[in-house]
């Protein structure tokens, strides 16, 4: 996934596919993964975004699993190597911590201010915003993308992220979605 958040600025997902620990399932079919899910978001996709930053639920179901699972905080941050944080270089563990706080949680965020972050020159405070903000940015577009590829190609989707698993069910509760999210538990790691 390679999104467009503004003409001039993008992020990346990490590449942690579900594929690479179940070969069988991509090779059975069963798994499918790859679909093209870059460039700029939709109206669609952006109005679905922000009512994630904007439910309650989501938000704390997105922090808590910030504060508690290692793999979504890797996928987010890497926190093994030290970050820029606006125009900070800021060692990586100290950064997680900073944006572990609960006042990220309380913080109202929407896409637009994320976008309104990403196209300035930062100072620390601003920068920890603006990390968060793209974090909860990043998790959501995922999501909205599983669900409209779910729907536009009649798959079930499948997650072996307990922490996606969570808010993908809380965006289904809150959009009416049709709830046949699957976790498929990934051993050994």
């Amino acid at each position: 996934m390679a999104l467009q958040l503004t003409p001039m600025s993008g992020i990346t997902a990490f590449q942690d596919r579900m594929g690479m620990s179940f070969p069988d399932l991509v090779d059975s079919g069963r798994l499918v993964q790859g679909y093209d899910v870059s460039g700029p978001l939709s109206q669609t996709v952006a109005a679905a975004i922000d009512r994630d930053l904007h439910d309650l639920e989501w938000r704390a179901c997105f922090h808590h699993a910030l504060r508690r699972d290692r793999r979504l905080q890797r996928g987010l941050f890497e926190p093994s190597h030290s970050l820029r944080i606006g125009d900070s270089l800021v060692p990586g563990p100290a950064a997680l911590l900073r944006l572990m706080d609960d006042s990220f949680r309380q913080q109202a965020y929407a896409l637009d201010q994320v976008r309104a972050l990403s196209k300035k020159s930062l100072i620390l405070e601003e920068g920890y915003h603006y990390e968060y903000g793209l974090a909860l940015v990043k998790t959501s577009a995922s999501l909205v993308y599983t669900q409209t590829l779910a729907l536009a190609n009649q798959l079930q989707p499948v997650t072996d992220s307990p922490a996606h698993f969570s808010l993908y069910a809380q965006s289904c509760v809150r959009e009416n979605w049709p709830k046949t999210n699957l976790l498929v538990i990934r051993v050994g790691y």
